[in-house]
């Protein structure tokens, strides 16, 4: 992992983000953050009752055209408006976690900022705080990233978003998504296994939790997801299925994504979870698209 000639991500841009040189992701070697806040939405065995801290991260290693956060993750936005230093990171991380009564901090799309996430845990622990660490990404990620930073990432929440290359480059510009996703996650699911292990007050301590947001007109990804979970890992893997999707964006300029998911989908993709035994962890009511919709201009993006 080497941010002078980055190799961090998959897309293996190979230059020099200490310089003004700039990869897909449009980032240097600074610590560009939207937001930290304690985030009630998550998993209830993540946000529990008083929140995970998450920080928030700016731009992305993939550019989905229906992100729900593209007000911060396209990579065409000014990162000056998100630039913080490493002091100012920890100090409000720490305010945090001491306000909202909360042990673990989530990194959001950290993928391309992996370098500055280690030494942002590396001052916490230097400061005498060692949250659970949760590793939120969008399963973009290399093995040999993952491999470096297993001693530092306590809980992996992927979101598993395609089975299908042709829907990787159609709306995440990215061909081998699948290819590069699955292999990932079997490594996140080599160093954490289907084991979720959890405190005496309900909050996750260790684990793995795959995400999955169906998408309209796009069932049959969805099963080759969730396929892929339960044949090639484990069908005791813990999986958080989100019927959330609202089209943002540019979705609108894609028919078959400019719409909510309808009931049929979200009942065939949820049968087939039972089917394959596939029924630890959380499954989003199908009402869920009216709840999770990010303000990023707000600085609590997420309303309670």
């Amino acid at each position: 992992m080497n941010i002078e000639n980055c190799d961090i991500c998959p897309r293996n841009c190979q230059i020099n983000r200490l310089t003004s040189d700039k990869g897909y992701c449009r980032s240097d070697a600074g610590y560009y953050i939207s937001s930290i806040f304690a985030h009630k939405g998550e998993e209830p065995i993540i946000s529990g009752k008083n929140g995970i801290c998450n920080v928030f991260f700016a731009h992305c290693n993939l550019q989905c055209v229906y992100c729900q956060n593209y007000q911060i993750s396209r990579n065409k936005t000014d990162l000056r408006n998100f630039k913080m230093s490493k002091n100012e990171v920890v100090s409000r991380i720490t305010e945090c976690l001491n306000k909202n009564k909360t042990n673990i901090v989530g990194f959001v799309s950290p993928s391309h900022f992996v370098t500055q996430m280690i030494e942002i845990i590396e001052e916490l622990h230097n400061k005498g705080f060692f949250p659970t660490i949760v590793y939120n990404t969008n399963a973009y990620d290399s093995i040999e990233t993952l491999q470096e930073i297993e001693k530092y990432v306590d809980v992996y929440l992927p979101d598993l978003k395609y089975a299908f290359a042709d829907l990787g480059r159609k709306y995440s510009k990215a061909v081998d998504y699948p290819e590069i996703a699955f292999a990932a996650i079997k490594e996140m699911f080599r160093q954490k296994s289907d084991f979720v292990s959890v405190d005496k007050n309900g909050y996750i301590e260790t684990g793995l939790i795959i995400r999955h947001l169906i998408l309209p007109n796009n069932v049959e990804n969805s099963l080759e997801v969730l396929r892929f979970i339960a044949e090639e890992l484990s069908s005791d893997v813990y999986i958080s299925l989100m019927s959330q999707y609202y089209p943002t964006a540019d979705a609108f300029k894609y028919p078959e994504l400019s719409r909510p998911i309808t009931k049929k989908e979200y009942i065939e993709v949820v049968e087939f979870a039972r089917k394959l035994n596939l029924t630890n962890g959380w499954i989003q009511d199908l009402s869920s698209n009216e709840y999770y919709l990010p303000d990023f201009d707000d600085s609590v993006p997420f309303k309670e």
